[in-house]
């Protein structure tokens, strides 16, 4: 899936680096940008923020490298007023064509996934959580929904991870302790510790990306 290097570890020489202050919150709605550390790819996003939840409609873009495949892919998402995931759109383009997804989660806790011929459905473990693999913004779902960046909080939970470019759906296990040392998360990705602004949205992902 060319996202071999993309899924090794993050080595830190057995220490988790201090987290930079963070940066005030932007208004809504507000563009965010991110640029990623070691590789050619941006991701932005129109993000607004209300009492009856978050809309994202954003884009990643990546040149060709040793993580990925020359793509770019699109997505629209909204989260109901309590942080949970209810639906995502993605359209993800390679040299080769084009893949779509459409992926929500019903009031039963089941989510329907369909890659354009016909939903099925599936449990992931209960997650209320989507993460797509190389997306910062993605990041700040759980840290917003469990305030993260507000207190002190260990958890594991399951997640409905996408991959890209492919747009492949899986569950997998996140683990986010937070409090004075900052969040740390356990991922696909590795071990990392995230640096959020107030609002919970991601300025700092080490190896992955950071907002510009």
């Amino acid at each position: 899936m060319g996202l071999s290097a993309a899924r090794r570890p993050i080595a830190y020489g057995g220490a988790v680096p201090a987290p930079v202050a963070a940066g005030p919150p932007p208004r809504w709605p507000a563009v965010l940008t991110w640029q990623a550390e070691s590789a050619p790819r941006l991701e932005s996003a129109r993000v607004q923020v209300t009492e009856r939840g978050i809309k994202a409609a954003g884009r990643i873009v990546g040149a060709e490298c040793a993580a990925h495949p020359a793509f770019n892919a699109s997505y629209d998402l909204l989260l109901d007023e309590t942080g949970i995931t209810r639906r995502l759109s993605m359209r993800s383009v390679v040299a080769q064509g084009e893949r779509q997804l459409s992926l929500s989660r019903n009031a039963e806790g089941f989510w329907l996934i369909d890659h354009g011929q016909g939903p099925r459905r599936a449990e992931f473990g209960g997650a209320l959580d989507v993460d797509v693999v190389l997306s910062p913004l993605f990041n700040a779902l759980v840290v917003r929904r469990l305030g993260l960046h507000r207190g002190a909080v260990d958890v594991k939970l399951p997640v409905v991870y996408v991959t890209l470019p492919d747009l492949t759906v899986s569950g997998a296990e996140h683990h986010y302790t937070s409090g004075a040392h900052g969040i740390t998360a356990v991922t696909p990705l590795g071990t990392v510790a995230i640096t959020v602004d107030d609002e919970g949205f991601v300025l700092d992902y080490p190896g992955l990306a950071h907002r510009v």
